[in-house]
């Protein structure tokens, strides 16, 4: 899940740490909220687990960015930027289809396996903005891994929640859902960018994010009922929204300042063995061989394409 090009000003503590250790730190932290995620899902349906996640972060993004925020907001109505509030309402809806359709995969399929199928949005913007004639290795290379996992043996079919039931059917649902997410971030790197040229600083990624929440509220009431007042499932939801949104926004916006976009694509193409392994850790989910073959060919390929892209700030963002 997502860091965003519409964020602000450098944090001054974070500047005095070494770019790949902020990366490192921001894909852990987006993974082990992953995990914690589908972990709540044995307590609350996914869509439940999606509302807690967008609600807690978009809370604490207006109140990290409460000044400029209120600025932000009423120079849109004093000017009438219609046009920019509705890119940043566009941002807002493609984080909500990112958000709720990888979180409906992670109850269907394992972890590490839905993050490798979403990783072919950014990998396909990758080998798009670049001109080499080595991309349709990278292609080739994803394809097969796509093709591994397509013909996967009784991992892919079981579920990603433990003790939930499993089977081919919940198995392609899971899939289905992966490839959705990967299309929305396609249009949440794209959005981000044309969002942070229109609103300056964390203003844009917070409006989209209070967008978003609002957007998942019905089926999240619907989902979780009363269960989403009570004091643990709360608790755990400000943790998710803590781990997958604020803290790798933050941490990625300071080394993005510092490394080329491209750079950055190449350390977060491991995003997929990270979540296979915070998958086996939190969710005793063990993938076949030909599983960890699949996800390491969507790494290289994602690593590969974004090292030939065209210098090009719409490269692979995490």
């Amino acid at each position: 899940m997502p860091a965003a090009g519409a964020t602000g000003a450098r944090a001054g503590r974070l500047g005095r740490v070494p770019p790949p250790v902020l990366v490192g730190v921001g894909i852990v932290s987006v993974q082990l909220g992953a995990g914690l995620a589908a972990r709540l899902f044995t307590e609350i349906p996914p869509a439940a687990v999606t509302g807690l996640r967008l609600w807690t972060s978009a809370v604490m993004l207006a109140v990290i960015g409460g000044r400029g925020l209120a600025r932000t907001l009423g120079d849109i109505v004093r000017r009438r930027r219609w046009q920019d509030a509705g890119v940043a309402a566009a941002f807002g809806v493609a984080l909500a289809v990112m958000n709720f359709s990888i979180y409906q995969s992670f109850a269907r399929i394992p972890l590490g396996i839905a993050v490798t199928i979403e990783f072919l949005g950014p990998l396909a913007i990758a080998v798009v903005s670049s001109r080499h004639v080595i991309d349709l290795l990278w292609v080739c290379l994803a394809g097969l891994g796509v093709v591994l996992l397509a013909h996967g043996g009784t991992t892919l079919a079981g579920s990603a929640v433990p003790g939930s039931r499993g089977g081919h059917g919940l198995a392609v649902y899971g899939i289905a859902f992966a490839l959705v997410a990967a299309a929305a971030w396609v249009g949440y790197i794209k959005l981000s960018a044309a969002t942070g040229r229109r609103l300056t600083g964390s203003s844009g990624l917070a409006i989209a994010m209070i967008i978003a929440a609002l957007i998942v509220t019905p089926p999240a009431v619907a989902a979780g009922h009363a269960a989403l007042l009570r004091p643990g499932v709360l608790a755990a939801g400000a943790v998710i929204g803590l781990l997958s949104s604020v803290i790798p926004y933050r941490f990625e916006l300071e080394a993005l300042q510092r490394i080329p976009a491209r750079l950055y694509g190449i350390w977060v193409s491991v995003a997929p063995a990270v979540a296979a392994l915070i998958g086996l850790i939190l969710l005793s989910q063990s993938l076949a061989a030909r599983e960890w073959a699949a996800i390491g060919c969507v790494v290289v390929a994602s690593a590969g394409a974004s090292r030939h892209a065209a210098g090009s700030a719409e490269a692979p963002q995490a």
